[in-house]
C-alpha cells in the first residue's frame, strides 16, 4: 500500500460519497477517507469532522480535496494540528482527486501527481 492517502470534505454527504464511488473504480489500494456534511445529516463542514476523517487515513502523506472555501479553512486548521503532510489542493473535487487516486494506484511518485494537479489549479 501507498504511504500516500487522499482525503476528501465536502459540504454534502452525497457529494461526497458519489467522489468516493468514483475513485474506488480506479484506486482500490489508495488510502481514502471523507466527510461530508454535518453529523445531522445537514449541509455544511465542521472542524471535528475533519480532524477525525484525517487521522482515520493511514497514510502519513494526505493529498485533501475540498469543494468550497469553509470546507478549505477546516482543512487548513486541521494541517496545523495535525503530524501528518498535508498536501491541500485548490483544484476541482472530482477531477482532481480522480486524476490523484489513480496516479497513485499506478505507483507514480508524489511530484508528478502534483504536476499534474497544477494543471487543474483553480485561481481565484
Amino acid at each position: 500500500m501507498t504511504q500516500i492517502g487522499i482525503v476528501l470534505v465536502s459540504h454534502s454527504r452525497h457529494l461526497a460519497q458519489g467522489v468516493v464511488d468514483l475513485i474506488s473504480e480506479v484506486a482500490k489500494d489508495v488510502p481514502l477517507t471523507y466527510c461530508g456534511g454535518l453529523e445531522d445529516g445537514s449541509i455544511g463542514t465542521e472542524f471535528s469532522r475533519v480532524e477525525e476523517t484525517v487521522a482515520n487515513n493511514p497514510a502519513d502523506t494526505i493529498l485533501a480535496f475540498f469543494d468550497l472555501g469553509s470546507a478549505r479553512m477546516n482543512m487548513e486548521m486541521v494541517a496545523d494540528f495535525s503530524d501528518k503532510d498535508i498536501r491541500i489542493q485548490s483544484v476541482p473535487i472530482v477531477e482532481g482527486s480522480y486524476t490523484a487516486a489513480a496516479l497513485l494506484q499506478a505507483g507514480a511518485p508524489l511530484d508528478a501527481i502534483l504536476e499534474q494537479l497544477a494543471e487543474l489549479q483553480i485561481n481565484k
